[in-house]
């Protein structure tokens, strides 16, 4: 998820944001990031894009 730099939407937004957090579960799983997310009070926008990056990720394979 984290390589989709300059996505639209929710999507970059978080990409751009996560960049810059020290914090962020980059090795986590997509249920890490929600957690993350949720914990920090991130946007719903934002939980709605890894939940969106997990299903194209699970498409894929």
């Amino acid at each position: 998820m984290l390589l989709q730099t300059g996505a639209p939407g929710a999507l970059g937004d978080l990409v751009a944001a996560a960049a810059k957090d020290r914090a962020f579960p980059r090795n986590g799983t997509a249920e890490d990031v929600r957690r993350y997310l949720s914990k920090n009070m991130a946007p719903g926008e934002m939980i709605d894009a890894v939940d969106d990056a997990e299903a194209d990720w699970r498409n894929l394979q």
